[in-house]
């Protein structure tokens, strides 16, 4: 019987990350949970029981470049490595601010997750999916982020999931001769903390579109962004 393939999500202790975890764990995926907070991240695991023998935990902030490291390492040590990244981790859907006055700080705060973060990841974990031939780097995204139809709202949180649709349209370009498919995807405007009680779609909903791109076949695409699997405009 072939090995499960070990998949890693960020920011996975509440929300679409958790569902996406969840999802993962339905198909077999030996899958890291991850948080800033270890106790929020043990809350989440214990809400997972079922899956316990899929499961690991492992603390992360992925605006910290020690954290990155320390936890390449350890699962490096661990488990070999991941075949599978998916980029949850995100904050500050800032509607209240406007462009004009953001403070930067707010704004490299937000960067330094939203991008740089992913970027950090992908770079710690790119290696061992070059060895293996094989991977799947997901970025979530935000249909905010889309320069297509663009308004003025949320500055911060926009500019930062439009750079990081860039950064996955390079890394994609770049990684897919290696058989790694890198993508971005929207999950939509979903019942979450950030999305509110208001929003028209599910936390499932909004994970499949994720795991849609976790799990695409090798002859899927590459440095694309898409919503439930399919093509949306950048």
């Amino acid at each position: 019987m072939a090995k499960a393939k070990i998949a890693l999500v960020t920011g996975s202790n509440r929300g679409i990350g958790l569902e996406v975890v969840r999802q993962l764990c339905q198909q077999g995926f030996q899958t890291i949970l991850t948080s800033r907070n270890p106790e929020s991240g043990q809350k989440a695991m214990a809400s997972l029981h079922q899956y316990a023998d899929l499961l690991h935990y492992y603390p992360l902030d992925v605006s910290q470049q020690s954290s990155v490291d320390a936890l390449q390492q350890a699962v490096s040590h661990d488990l070999g490595g991941v075949h599978v990244l998916i980029n949850n981790a995100g904050i500050n859907y800032d509607t209240h601010r406007h462009a004009e006055t953001v403070p930067m700080q707010e704004v490299q705060q937000t960067l330094d997750t939203n991008l740089l973060g992913a970027w950090r990841m992908a770079q710690a974990f790119i290696p061992y999916m070059k060895q293996q031939g094989y991977g799947r780097i997901v970025n979530v995204s935000s249909g905010a982020g889309a320069l297509t139809g663009m308004g003025a709202s949320t500055p911060a949180y926009s500019v930062s999931k439009a750079a990081m649709n860039a950064m996955t349209i390079k890394l994609g370009h770049e990684l897919k001769q290696h058989g790694i498919l890198v993508n971005a995807v929207c999950p939509g405007w979903v019942q979450t903390d950030m999305g509110g009680a208001n929003a028209p779609r599910t936390v499932q909903q909004g994970a499949q579109s994720v795991v849609w791109a976790a799990t695409i076949p090798n002859s899927g695409p590459a440095a694309g962004f898409f919503r439930d699997g399919q093509p949306i405009a950048w």
